[in-house]
């Protein structure tokens, strides 16, 4: 779906009248920077909707925008560092709404816990981390429905290393530009080395090269739970990382 400055404009409504004031912009620059940074929006969204597909895409492009306009009014007439600070500030928006709708019901929550100590216990007893099947089964549950647990705690996961890296750029400067970009990357860098080989291909392909699990799964030679269980360990390992700075 392509997006004109009309669509744009009605999408925003009074809220984007007010960003472009708010950012010395008239509202026809706006208009110009968010049909330019919609294509960032768009990729965003495809990689939060392989790992959460708790909202529709259509839903997660309307919140992605509304976040894109956010970061335009705090920034203002975007430069080679807007890239980075849109990014967090799209995806914030989008999680923030996940949070907002509390996506999980308390009985679910209650139940991950459940089935998240069964996985320890079962890891210690084994010695390794269990197959899928061998989850399944110890669990008392379908594989589909031990594959919906490791997507919604890895979705858990990410919003809660969301709030960590957007809390570790905003400390960084009070104000942003390219040096916000640069410290965010040298954190991000710092972070990434903590991982294994494995789990830094894993984020590498999810956040850079937006693979599905799927498509990871068949270049790694892994299940798709699996690669889903690395994404998760990987951001766990991240945000610890990153928190501790």
């Amino acid at each position: 779906m392509a997006y004109s400055a009309d669509y744009l404009d009605a999408s925003c409504g009074s809220e984007y009248q007010e960003a472009a004031a708010g950012a010395g912009m008239s509202p026809r620059e706006e208009q110009q920077h968010l049909v330019a940074y919609t294509p960032l929006v768009k990729r965003i969204v495809r990689q939060l909707n392989s790992q959460v597909g708790a909202m529709s895409r259509e839903d997660m492009e309307q919140i992605g925008l509304m976040g894109l306009l956010e970061a335009l009014r705090r920034y203002g007439t975007p430069d080679t560092g807007f890239g980075s600070f849109a990014s967090l500030r799209i995806r914030g928006a989008i999680l923030d709404e996940l949070r907002r709708q509390d996506w999980r019901p308390r009985a679910v929550r209650q139940d991950a816990h459940r089935v998240r100590d069964g996985l320890r216990a079962l890891t210690r007893t084994l010695g390794r981390e269990p197959s899928p099947q061998e989850a399944a089964d110890a669990l008392g549950i379908t594989q589909e429905a031990y594959w919906q647990h490791l997507l919604d705690d890895g979705a858990e996961e990410m919003l809660s290393f969301d709030e960590v890296l957007q809390e570790a750029t905003e400390q960084a400067h009070s104000a942003p530009g390219p040096e916000d970009s640069f410290m965010l990357r040298r954190s991000l860098e710092q972070a990434l080395s903590s991982l294994s080989e494995r789990e830094q291909r894993v984020i590498q392909m999810i956040y850079e090269f937006e693979l599905s699990y799927k498509e990871i799964a068949a270049v790694l030679d892994l299940s798709d739970a699996r690669v889903c269980q690395l994404n998760k360990s990987a951001l766990a390992k991240m945000k610890a990382a990153i928190g501790a700075r």
